[in-house]
């Protein structure tokens, strides 16, 4: 917990839960409200993606904005833009037509990749290189907790109020997110030079080919393609999953989504105290190995029971190695990429996350009356099982460089 202490960190962490908290409450309410009104998984499917394919076009700006501006900046400014282009969704709420809703996830997904990049690029600014995994693990504590507040508070207000409550709850979060960080932050590291300013596609092609040179980051790379492709089944499976086989309500739609924060803070925890040293590589490997065993034991369970007190155990469990396997990925690339281009190379790393997520979510909604539910639950399991037996096969090789970050005392 120690990163806390610094009073800009805690800025950052605080304003981050605000936004991931906001983020977190359109994630469960706008899927939720397009599949009842359409009944369609694949419509459901079709606005998940218009909600991430900006993110994969922008990614050679936002890469080069996260490199060039000042990042504190471009994240006051990306919080203000997001409440912004949630307006129309009031319009909607009134009794406008649901495609309204594509555009605005569009919008959400193209400012969420610009904020990424920036944040994730500020955080070696702001804490010394020996805390920098406790960092990332607080922040995937914030995560846990805002997953927790905005998956409740989303399916909830849906619920009892309607979508319009949705987005004015989600307007005040918004608010005070940018109003944290309105003021500059004090840093432990100085911003390195972003150089000549170079065409912006050059620029991002920079960045992509240290990507291509350095093993950890070419690791990353194929991580990042397994897991976005099941994380992109489940976010369409998932409604299928609670409303269909488990007959659950929009309330128990947020409720299981946010209960896996449960899990993710106790993981949080562990990464900022005990863990904080584990190489990176191991937190990802064995991190994704259980979560891919337990999402197995989840979706097969409903043939035993459908207790839903059985699936929140069970979800909030599954929420720790989420957060470990994540926070391994994170480190990972923040250690193995070079200051000057990090957030071009996390901007890319981010775009393919974005980019393999739609194509697991169309693949699901195209192939969901074919192969049913239960086969492509099995198949989004078995993705991030696949995944961790890569990276703890390619780390016991020792083809992998030492990648645990040693400790750095503070001074000044």
């Amino acid at each position: 917990m120690k990163p806390l202490r610094d009073p800009a960190f805690a800025r950052l962490w605080i304003a981050a839960f605000f936004s991931e908290t906001a983020e977190w409450m359109l994630q469960i309410a706008l899927p939720v409200f397009v599949f009842q009104a359409t009944g369609s998984a694949a419509t459901t499917a079709l606005s998940i993606v218009l909600g991430l394919v900006p993110a994969v076009m922008l990614s050679p700006v936002a890469g080069v904005i996260a490199d060039r501006w000042n990042r504190r900046l471009v994240l006051c400014v990306v919080c203000a833009g997001q409440a912004f282009v949630a307006l129309p969704l009031l319009f909607v709420a009134s009794g406008g037509p649901v495609f309204v809703i594509y555009g605005v996830m569009a919008a959400q997904a193209g400012l969420a990749s610009l904020f990424e990049p920036a944040r994730n690029a500020l955080v070696p600014e702001l804490v010394p290189p020996g805390e920098l995994i406790g960092a990332n693990g607080l922040m995937s504590i914030n995560g846990s907790v805002a997953r927790l507040a905005g998956g409740w508070a989303g399916g909830l207000l849906l619920g009892f109020g309607g979508l319009g409550w949705v987005v004015v709850a989600y307007l005040g979060v918004l608010v005070i997110g940018s109003a944290l960080l309105a003021r500059p932050f004090r840093r432990v590291a100085a911003p390195k030079p972003a150089g000549p300013h170079e065409p912006v596609l050059r620029a991002w092609l920079d960045g992509l080919h240290e990507i291509g040179r350095e093993g950890r980051l070419r690791l990353a790379g194929v991580v990042v393609v397994l897991t976005s492709l099941a994380q992109g089944m489940f976010l369409v499976l998932f409604v299928v999953f609670v409303l269909d086989i488990l007959d659950g309500t929009e309330g128990d739609v947020g409720l299981l989504r946010g209960v896996q924060a449960l899990g993710g803070l106790a993981a949080g925890f562990a990464v900022a105290t005990v863990a904080r040293k584990v190489a990176p590589a191991a937190l990802l490997g064995w991190g994704g190995l259980a979560l891919g065993l337990l999402s197995a034991v989840i979706w097969n369970l409903p043939a035993l029971t459908a207790s839903l007190g059985v699936f929140l155990g069970l979800f909030g469990l599954v929420g720790a190695p989420g957060v470990l396997a994540g926070s391994g990925l994170l480190s990972l690339v923040q250690t193995a990429a070079s200051p000057e281009r990090s957030g071009r190379v996390l901007s890319t790393v981010f775009a393919g996350t974005a980019g393999f997520t739609a194509l697991g979510a169309l693949l699901t909604g195209w192939l969901l009356d074919v192969l049913g539910t239960g086969v492509l639950l099995n198949v989004q399991a078995g993705l991030h099982t696949v995944s961790a037996l890569i990276v703890l096969g390619v780390s016991a090789s020792g083809r992998l460089r030492a990648d645990a970050i040693p400790a750095v005392p503070r001074t000044g």
